[in-house]
């Protein structure tokens, strides 16, 4: 089943000093426009020129622009908008669980150093829960299964195991350096580091 086009994370938000921080769907964005809280960038090679809620619904759509119908006529989805008096970078700071544990391990076994496949890696508690250790991010590490299995409710120590590096609350980040151009958009490409 494919997203509808109003539902997909197509339209780069920028903040009032012309900085990536999020990706919203063109529903979000045209709430945005209407609402006169962002204005909509039209992009054409280099030149890239604004437009609010009005101006940009009386624009003529480009050949290859996604285009929604409204009882006025089509009107183009924007690829992105900036923000009126939003001017801040917000950070992300990771939620603890499997997936962000792999970010910070980087997929690899805190015991072995072996890089895992996500099948072969589970979350060791570095003092069990069993003995009090807590769901948290300087108790908890990616491990191997089978490693993990082996250690049990011990400590690192006792089943005769060594720590690569000891866990740490992951630092927060820019919320840019999140941001993913999953339907490759062109238009997001003056905005992104492409080194990232």
């Amino acid at each position: 089943m494919t997203t509808p086009i109003l539902q997909r994370t197509t339209v780069l938000v920028l903040n009032r000093r012309w900085f990536a921080i999020d990706a919203i769907t063109p529903a979000e964005a045209f709430g945005h426009l209407a609402c006169a809280t962002a204005r909509a960038l039209r992009i054409d090679g280099d030149s890239i020129q604004a437009f609010g809620w009005d101006d940009w619904r009386a624009l003529p759509p480009g050949s290859g622009d996604a285009v929604v119908g409204t009882p006025r006529g089509p009107v183009r989805i924007p690829t992105v908008i900036v923000l009126a008096r939003f001017d801040r970078v917000p950070v992300h700071r990771p939620k603890f669980g499997f997936r962000a544990l792999w970010e910070r391990d980087g997929g690899r076994c805190q015991y072995s150093g072996r890089r895992l496949s996500p099948g072969e890696a589970n979350i060791d508690h570095v003092l069990p829960r069993s003995r009090g250790g807590r769901d948290e991010w300087t108790n908890c590490v990616l491990s191997d299964r089978a490693i993990n299995t082996r250690k049990g409710a011990r400590t690192p120590a006792e089943a005769g195991l060594q720590l690569v590096a000891p866990p740490r609350v992951p630092r927060p980040v820019p919320a840019t350096q999140r941001i993913r151009n999953h339907w490759n958009v062109p238009d997001w490409n003056h905005f992104l580091n492409l080194s990232a």
